[in-house]
Formats: structure tokens, sequence, C-alpha cells
């Protein structure tokens, strides 16, 4: 049950970072950062899915405060929601 609830939290940055982080409201990108710093944090940033998460959230802090490039977010977006869907199987 933890998994599922976790990959839709996946499945849900995947989609921010994919569409349009440039558009939410500074009060849903800080915890969402939050969520997956904390997330990469049970990985012990051993493996590649901790580096996903951590590096998601950290996306999501920098975004408040620069503009970071689309690409990036594009990229890591596509990383973490196949994170998310492999997740529901």
């Amino acid at each position: 049950m933890l998994v599922k609830i976790l990959g839709g939290i996946d499945f849900i940055c995947g989609i921010i970072l994919i569409f349009g982080i440039k558009y939410m409201p500074v009060y849903i990108l800080v915890p969402l950062g939050i969520i997956l710093i904390i997330k990469s944090g049970l990985g012990l940033l051993k493996d590649f899915t901790s580096w996903i998460d951590f590096l998601s959230g950290v996306c999501f802090i920098l975004s408040i405060f620069f503009s970071v490039p689309t690409i990036i977010c594009i990229i890591i977006g596509i990383l973490i929601l196949q994170k998310g869907i492999f997740s529901f199987l």
C-alpha cells in the first residue's frame, strides 16, 4: 500500500515537472520538493531511483528561486513519471 502511495506522489510530481512547473504556486512546490528529498533519504542515495527523487526535489526547490531550464525539468519529469508508473504494476 505504501508503494502505491509513494508511486502516486511520483506520478503527480512527474506530471507537474513535464507540463509546467512555472505555473505552480510556491505552497505546492515546497512540500512536494521536501517530500521527494525525504523519499530519497529513505533509499540512502544508494540506487538510481533515490537519485531521481533527490534531483526532482532539488528541481522543485530551485524553481522557486531560479528559472530552471525546461529541458532539465522534462528529462527529470519523464524519469520520475516512469518510476511512478512502474510502482503501480
